[in-house]
């Protein structure tokens, strides 16, 4: 069985598939071993294309495409690109094996291999999938225990979504930085689920059966993963029911909201907290995070049209309200309401999931609710908010402390007087939320 994420060690001078472990790690050899093969899988190559057996319904087939990356060299002469490894998204970039110019990038062994295949993840037929499909298995080459080599990760299987070609280089004169440049193929990988699996991939069982010339293509995936079959059903339209995804994924520790300690930002943090010293005092934050939250969407390429700033006495649980412009035009744009929540929080204490709850129970269908806080969010309350598919901006102290630094610099501004300049021209008033989307 291969699990994602555990590396599995293929060393040259060990291959017998009998031994279990070697240097620590389980033996990539003894895991692979396919009897009817006829060779050992040893990848070398970036895209290893298996060699072709015919079945039992007299066509032949590749039985699997073997993917690997190295991103050791990703950043040298050799590999000035990078390719992108996300198995948690059910996502991988990966570059093809042309690396020469003058040569056409569709004729490399790999590409040719991977474009041809791309009719068949693309068709329409659920039998062409059936009978031609190949299953694509990602590794990674990392380094052990000082040893860049013989280290192979596993990311999954799957199929390959997209091919874009690409301008790539090779440096050509190390002295001088002489480049040659190239076109290749860059290829969009999706990473199949394995829950229905218990995110183990039986490797032996299934591969076996490919090699199998005694069962037709179709045969052979009865042995397959769950997600492999829910894929052949469904086609391209089932991607996102298949595609791998991790709960709880996208969680940022405590450490990386908050700016480090002895930085400029969080002694700026820190002033800002400071500032707001007493509950009463506290609610003038309002109007800093009503400022930050609009430019952070205007960082993002939006539009922001302020809002106010609502009446402590009726705000159950809302402290502003901005509007988000997606296109201006009439008829086509979109206004969106956004409901916002200020925290003024000790900068080493977590803000409380209690606020936040108040705020998501506040939103209506198609709004977005904006919580801003001088500290951070722990990991329980960023888990409710990714699996609950909560429409919520967490804006944490380290966005503020960066915001507010830029703030400074571009106005020439003490912290005080910017403070204070956003309280003058902000305002409170006592309207329903959706009186935003008339200014």
């Amino acid at each position: 069985m291969l699990e994602i994420g555990k590396v599995y060690r293929q060393s040259r001078s060990v291959k017998d598939p009998k031994v279990l472990t070697v240097d620590g790690l389980p033996n990539f050899y003894h895991e692979t071993a396919v009897p009817n093969a006829g060779t050992q899988f040893d990848v070398q190559r970036g895209i290893h294309v298996c060699r072709k057996i015919k079945g039992a319904d007299g066509k032949e087939r590749i039985p699997l495409i073997i993917i690997t990356s190295s991103p050791f060299k990703a950043g040298s002469e050799d590999n000035p690109w990078s390719d992108k490894y996300d198995p948690d998204h059910g996502y991988i970039r990966y570059y093809g094996d042309n690396k020469f110019s003058g040569k056409k990038p569709e004729d490399a062994p790999g590409n040719k291999a991977l474009l041809d295949l791309m009719k068949v993840y693309q068709s329409p037929d659920k039998a062409v999938r059936a009978t031609e499909a190949v299953p694509l298995l990602y590794f990674e080459r990392v380094t052990v225990d000082g040893r860049p080599k013989g280290n192979l990760r596993f990311h999954g299987f799957g199929v390959a979504e997209n091919a874009h070609l690409v301008t790539q280089y090779t440096i050509v004169d190390k002295k001088t930085g002489e480049k040659e440049f190239f076109s290749n193929y860059q290829f969009d990988f999706v990473v199949f689920s394995l829950k229905k699996d218990c995110e183990n991939f039986d490797f032996i069982k299934w591969i076996t059966a490919r090699y199998d010339e005694k069962l037709s293509a179709e045969q052979t995936n009865q042995y397959a993963p769950h997600s492999w079959r829910d894929w052949i059903n469904f086609g391209s339209d089932g991607l996102s029911q298949v595609r791998r995804n991790i709960a709880g994924n996208g969680i940022v520790k405590p450490a990386a909201q908050v700016p480090a300690v002895g930085s400029a930002d969080y002694k700026l943090l820190q002033k800002i907290y400071e500032y707001y010293p007493t509950s009463t005092l506290k609610h003038k934050f309002e109007f800093l995070a009503m400022e930050v939250t609009r430019k952070v969407i205007e960082e993002n390429g939006a539009s922001c049209t302020p809002g106010w700033i609502t009446q402590q006495s009726s705000d159950h649980g809302i402290d502003y309200v901005l509007r988000l412009n997606v296109g201006m035009d009439d008829l086509s744009g979109i206004r969106i309401v956004i409901l916002g929540q200020a925290k003024c929080t000790d900068p080493s204490k977590p803000t409380n999931g209690r606020d936040i709850a108040r705020t998501v129970a506040r939103l209506k269908r198609g709004w977005i609710g904006a919580y801003v806080t001088t500290s951070f969010f722990s990991e329980s309350v960023q888990k409710e908010v990714h699996e609950d598919d909560y429409p919520l901006m967490m804006i944490n102290g380290k966005k503020v402390a960066q915001i507010v630094q830029k703030e400074l610099f571009e106005k020439k501004m003490t912290l005080s007087d910017y403070l204070d300049s956003l309280e003058k021209v902000g305002v409170r008033e006592n309207r329903a939320p959706e009186d935003i989307l008339d200014l």
